[in-house]
């Protein structure tokens, strides 16, 4: 490694702060690579914190309320469309994560739940008021097993079909914000 910045940003990450952005030359490249792939190799670190999901879920609930965040204070985000485009890509990967969180904790992620679960988790439910459907594959172009990469301008993510079931999930890193590659050979995604 050359730099300070360098050395400061790979304790940062892999201390669980929030690295601290720094002129990167070629020489630190590989070991910066080489921090992020440790970080996200620990267990846990593609599940979001517990304390970030029921921030979330009190904010969207607040927001879908038509209420303002506590202290009555809302935030505005200066704007960019690379940062309107990170945030909704960030959005939709959180509401992913939220929609699996609730799945385990009510159902214990088993199909046959209580009638008594289903209720509780019924009632728990977030029902989105705006938005739209948007066709990312037709089902007769994703065969068994295939996988497809999707770009709504403001989503991006991959769409698979395995036994029947449809899945889609979100194609920005959780940890980098980065986009992700599809390393179809593997099944794997990759983050660069």
């Amino acid at each position: 490694m050359t730099g300070r910045g360098a050395r400061r940003f790979i304790e940062d990450l892999l201390s669980g702060r929030r690295p601290r952005a720094f002129p990167a030359d070629e020489a630190d490249v590989e070991d910066l690579r080489t921090a992020i792939t440790l970080r996200a190799a620990r267990p846990g670190s593609g599940a979001p914190r517990e304390e970030f999901v029921t921030e979330l879920h009190r904010r969207l609930a607040a927001e879908q309320a038509g209420g303002e965040p506590e202290g009555g204070q809302v935030r505005t985000i200066g704007g960019t469309r690379r940062r309107f485009v990170q945030g909704a890509a960030i959005a939709a990967a959180a509401a992913a994560v939220g929609v699996a969180v609730d799945r385990t904790l009510f159902t214990g992620g088993q199909d046959g739940a209580g009638d008594g679960q289903q209720e509780a988790a019924a009632a728990q439910t977030l029902t989105p008021s705006v938005g739209d459907w948007r066709t990312v594959a037709a089902s007769e172009e994703l065969p068994d097993g295939a996988v497809r990469a999707f770009d709504l301008t403001s989503v991006v993510g991959f769409v698979q079909r395995t036994d029947g079931a449809v899945q889609a999930v979100s194609g920005t890193c959780t940890h980098q914000g980065c986009r992700l590659l599809l390393d179809a050979a593997s099944r794997r995604l990759n983050c660069p």
